[in-house]
């Protein structure tokens, strides 16, 4: 985001285990440092003197009560950054209504239509049915996201959703099922970062359905439902939509 980038601070471990994750090493194998929420406040305060635009924390989920704690101690130190939460989406709403008023930029992922497909992939029961809920509550919060021009073209999100999907090979994603909720229970004003990265990774490795790049045809297809759907505010890879 911008010119000086997002002040992105990953977190070892996630809530899910997907089969085709692509940062598996952090968050399956758990690579990373211990430290204590004192040093993550001054990470955070030395990102932004170097001029980053947002703190953005990537898989907090499991890691909240100690973000809470270095945030409370990031404040008194001069953090004034806009915070993302950028998340698998799969969460409590107990636990999101607890960083009310603290999150500025929500960025969840949006990653199957049904739960069998969490299940599958991912490891989890009930996957649609806590994301729908957890989307719901973000948008509460944030509202639409925000944009604002800077100097030289620049432009910021300050605050609100981001919905990210990913699109997988062979529908994997169930795209039409994320995009109809989102742009008819959330808002046709959501911006949503359609993803057309997917390369086989981990487990997906030599698994039939996911041994592949998405074609050019298949991440048309999602922009296609997505227009249809009613989203017009998203990103495909090109920019603003």
């Amino acid at each position: 985001m911008g010119g000086y980038g997002s002040g992105t601070i990953f977190f070892a471990g996630c809530n899910l285990r997907c089969a085709f994750c692509q940062n598996y090493e952090i968050s399956h194998l758990g690579r990373g440092d211990s430290i204590s929420s004192a040093r993550l406040a001054r990470l955070m305060v030395s990102l932004q003197d170097c001029g980053c635009h947002n703190i953005n924390l990537v898989t907090p989920t499991h890691q909240l009560p100690g973000i809470i704690d270095a945030l409370s101690q990031a404040v008194p130190l001069g953090l004034a950054l806009p915070i993302v939460y950028n998340c698998g989406g799969y969460e409590s709403v107990d636990a999101l209504r607890l960083l009310d008023g603290i999150v500025d930029i929500y960025m969840p992922d949006m990653k199957y239509g049904e739960n069998s497909l969490g299940l599958r992939l991912s490891g989890v029961p009930d996957y649609w049915d806590r994301n729908r809920e957890a989307v719901r509550e973000m948008h509460r919060q944030v509202g639409d996201l925000e944009i604002v021009e800077m100097p030289h073209r620049c432009m910021i999100a300050t605050r609100g959703l981001l919905v990210r999907h990913l699109v997988l090979p062979n529908g994997l994603a169930g795209t039409e099922s994320v995009t109809r909720f989102i742009a008819t229970e959330i808002s046709p004003r959501t911006y949503v970062n359609l993803m057309d990265q997917y390369r086989p990774c981990f487990h997906a490795v030599g698994n039939p359905e996911m041994d592949r790049p998405i074609t050019a045809g298949e991440f048309s297809d999602a922009i296609k439902i997505a227009r249809s759907a009613g989203l017009w505010r998203f990103d495909s890879g090109c920019g603003i939509r």
